[in-house]
């Protein structure tokens, strides 16, 4: 018998994907971190923006999706929305699913090289869903679609919206796939961040719409040409947020106080909290900045992460050997 570390099998790691909005970029340096030290994972869950990132990491096309956030500006994110009059939500989310499409290609969930699971919400029972075969564009679409904001999915004779309703960090899906090691990104530990935290009223909110209130207003002048429609729902004054903002506002502050209570009930080995206070929730050109956060947060886990692996007889130098 050896006591070589390396003769030991590596634990099986479960990696859940916290919902956030723009703040989802940080999955993004996240998982480079993570990859940096060897710990790459056998099982991803991912909720909303959580289930994009780990699609994509998984199909191979994080470096792509890195691209393509680094060049959004806010003007160029807008065009991605296809606003309209419905009643299930104020965005259709077609060209959001043929942007995804262009730079990941068709893929089945099945056909990934590691498990994966998109969680989304029933919107009739309110129940969990994970959504683990079919095609992984339309489970991803599923997964981030905020009641009211986007059109609901009909995915198997059932309309689903935004998993974040119901499990905003899936560590429990982690679990119950087989993970005997989980490491969770909650994108919402530092909801009321600095930037808001002293903010005497609701004009504050307003650093949740994408647009500033001459943007919102404007007919083209070099920028995005808007809808009446998106101008009515984008637009704000300097005492009151926009319509979109509220929404977004409102779901982020339930999401929040769910995550709290599942993160009780079942608390990751490793908890990776990138601070992203200051960072609205609509803010998809930041990506620089949120990136290099995601990168600094696994940084500061790393006494966690050690201690972890000395609970499976390894160390961080022996991650990437072994099986």
């Amino acid at each position: 018998m050896t006591n070589d570390q390396t003769d030991l099998p590596r634990p099986k790691i479960g990696l859940a994907l916290g919902s956030g909005v723009a703040r989802g970029w940080a999955h993004l340096g996240v998982l480079k971190a993570l990859e940096r030290y060897g710990f790459r994972p056998d099982i991803v869950a991912g909720t909303s923006i959580g289930a994009l990132v780990g699609g994509a990491y998984l199909a191979g096309h994080a470096d792509t999706l890195e691209q393509w956030a680094r060049s959004l500006t806010m003007v160029r994110m807008l065009s991605y929305l296809d606003f309209r009059v419905r009643s299930g939500g104020m965005i259709g989310g077609s060209r959001l699913v043929d942007a995804m499409v262009e730079h990941m290609g068709r893929i089945d969930i099945e056909d990934l090289p590691a498990p994966y699971a998109a969680v989304a919400t029933d919107l009739v029972s309110g129940h969990e869903v994970w959504l683990r075969e079919g095609d992984l564009a339309t489970a991803i679409r599923t997964s981030f679609s905020m009641p009211g904001i986007f059109e609901p999915m009909r995915v198997n004779g059932r309309w689903m919206v935004d998993g974040a309703l119901v499990n905003p960090v899936p560590i429990s899906v982690c679990i119950a796939m087989g993970a005997q090691m989980t490491i969770a990104v909650n994108l919402n530990a530092d909801l009321l961040g600095k930037g808001r935290r002293n903010a005497p009223d609701l004009s504050a909110l307003g650093t949740l719409d994408p647009l500033s209130a001459e943007e919102a207003g404007s007919n083209g002048g070099g920028r995005a040409r808007l809808t009446t429609l998106a101008r009515r729902m984008l637009r704000r004054t300097q005492e009151t947020p926009s319509l979109f903002g509220v929404m977004v506002s409102a779901l982020n502050i339930v999401q929040d106080r769910i995550s709290r209570s599942r993160l009780a009930g079942d608390p990751p080995d490793i908890h990776i909290t990138p601070r992203l206070g200051d960072v609205g929730l609509l803010e998809f050109h930041r990506a620089d900045e949120i990136i290099e956060e995601g990168e600094a947060a696994v940084e500061r886990v790393l006494p966690e992460l050690r201690a972890a692996m000395a609970v499976f007889g390894r160390d961080l130098d022996s991650m990437g050997e072994g099986a």
